[in-house]
């Protein structure tokens, strides 16, 4: 789990952590329990969306999820950075439909 701690995830709102459907919102289970999961494990998650922070606080919320989240965050519309995300190293973008057989064990080591 120590190892775990170093992995830190940013999960989006959504379509990946819930759906609409009119004006229901429904929670995408599958992408919930695996933030559950990877709360569990040590990883340090931020939950973003393009409509806001509280907006993303209020959906992780919603789920049953809000304590898993160190922080709620606005997804950036522009990143200043003297890398093009390409060029990160360590970096991994995942679909939620891809997860959920995922730990944040698999993760690191995709990242290594």
């Amino acid at each position: 789990m120590d190892e775990c701690m170093n992995l830190v995830v940013y999960v989006d709102v959504d379509d990946t952590l819930v759906r609409s459907a009119g004006t229901k919102r429904i929670p995408i289970m599958a992408t919930v329990e695996h933030v559950r999961s990877l709360h569990a494990q040590g990883a340090q998650l931020f939950c973003w969306s393009a409509g806001g922070a509280e907006y993303a606080r209020q959906s992780a919320a919603q789920c049953g999820i809000e304590q898993c989240f160190a922080a709620f965050l606005p997804k950036p519309q522009v990143m200043i950075d003297d890398q093009h995300v390409n060029e990160w190293g360590r970096f991994l973008a995942v679909h939620p439909m891809n997860c959920v057989n995922e730990s944040a064990a698999d993760y690191l080591r995709r990242l290594a």
